[in-house]
């Protein structure tokens, strides 16, 4: 991988760097029925995993550094760390402690790069987000298809042994382009960019912009965290092929963010954000109805296609507005705690009403909330612009 001209991390890097951090996002949701009977856990219990995992994440971003450089390097290190513990723990308790850390390294990772790329493509930011983050999405969905390949012949704690040693790989990479990079030389985010990127947010504004971080963290999560159980319980498969039905939603949301790129160069910001919204509402309804593996099948992959501008769209609106350092990796980083809560109170519903179908009404109204918000927005800098 070359290094950018700009410095480091190469553009290169920052591909693998979300690549990574789109494994570890939807790590659970395809082994999720393999550690559920492994460690004897009802829903509500699986869902602390989550918890765990996101409430790490939104610690990795809230704490971003204003040097990036050296958070994404902490990230890299926290993930090797976390998911390497992960995979020898022997029980629910100590697997939420290193998904924690874990989850602190992916915040980490995501809020540093997302930051890097916002400032340094200032043309068209929306489409080169949106081609940034078809790496995290390819990386999700190589989490879904690799647990349905690896996990029928090897055992889980190899296969996640193997992972967290992608991290090791990341962060040896990065080490080397900061020491190759000329003694003293500044983090590209401090020293090259203008004055005009530091403005900050108004409270409103950045209250609007975590609201829907908050919301889109939940629905995301709450679709591919339990669409591989959803499957395997209402579409009558095996394990094996309820993996492959995440695998479609990750794989419509990968492929989806590159005609998202194409589409933001063409479509505002705003207008695709809001059919992408309105779409997702009417698809996650429509996946609570069905009863076949075909139809979760077919839905799972319209819900993918539906969700792939929103985060794009979103973020670029946000940089927009010029955030500090502070403020924008704080508002990612809030997805974490709407990552963290939804998928919970799912499993807690899906327990007491003993219908996972009925849980499915959380990440509805939260397509709901967030269409509305898109409709109603507050004013900005760049409507007085």
């Amino acid at each position: 991988m070359e290094r950018s001209k700009n410095g480091a991390p190469s553009q290169g890097l920052m591909h693998f760097g979300l690549m990574l951090a789109g494994l570890g996002t939807a790590l659970l949701g395809p082994i999720l029925p393999l550690l559920a009977k492994q460690w004897g856990m009802v829903d509500a219990q699986s869902g602390l995993l989550m918890t765990a995992k996101f409430c790490g994440a939104f610690l990795g971003g809230v704490t971003v550094s204003q040097k990036l450089r050296w958070s994404l390097l902490v990230g890299l290190l926290a993930g090797a760390v976390g998911f390497g513990g992960f995979a020898l723990s022997p029980s629910m308790g100590i697997g939420c402690i290193g998904l924690f850390v874990g989850g602190f390294g992916l915040g980490q990772i995501i809020t540093s790069i997302n930051i890097l790329a916002g400032r340094r493509f200032t043309a068209h930011r929306g489409s080169a987000l949106s081609l940034l983050n078809f790496s995290f999405s390819l990386g999700a969905m190589l989490s879904a298809l690799l647990a349905a390949w690896l996990l029928p012949h090897f055992v889980l704690r190899g296969a996640l042994a193997g992972f967290a040693g992608l991290f090791v790989i990341g962060l040896l990479v990065l080490w080397m382009q900061m020491r190759g990079e000329v003694s003293g030389a500044e983090d590209f985010d401090v020293a090259a960019i203008g004055t005009e990127l530091q403005i900050g947010l108004g409270g409103r504004v950045y209250l609007y912009f975590a609201g829907l971080l908050v919301l889109y963290g939940g629905l995301e999560t709450c679709l591919s965290g339990w669409l591989t159980t959803f499957a395997l319980r209402y579409g009558n498969k095996t394990l094996t092929v309820s993996e492959y039905t995440t695998l479609l939603l990750w794989m419509a949301l990968t492929f989806g963010r590159l005609g998202a790129s194409a589409l933001l160069l063409h479509v505002g910001e705003k207008t695709a954000q809001r059919w992408s919204l309105a779409l997702a509402a009417g698809f996650t309804a429509a996946l609570a109805m069905a009863h076949s593996a075909g139809a979760i099948a077919g839905f799972a992959v319209l819900l993918g296609l539906s969700l792939a501008p929103f985060f794009p769209a979103t973020f670029a609106l946000l940089m927009a507005e010029r955030p500090t350092a502070r403020q924008a990796g704080i508002v990612v980083a809030v997805s974490g705690l709407g990552a963290a809560a939804l998928p919970w109170m799912m499993g807690v519903v899906s327990t007491r009403t003993g219908s996972l179908q009925l849980a499915l009404a959380l990440p509805f109204v939260a397509a709901l909330a967030l269409l509305a918000m898109s409709l109603f927005t507050p004013r900005t800098r760049q409507d007085a612009d």
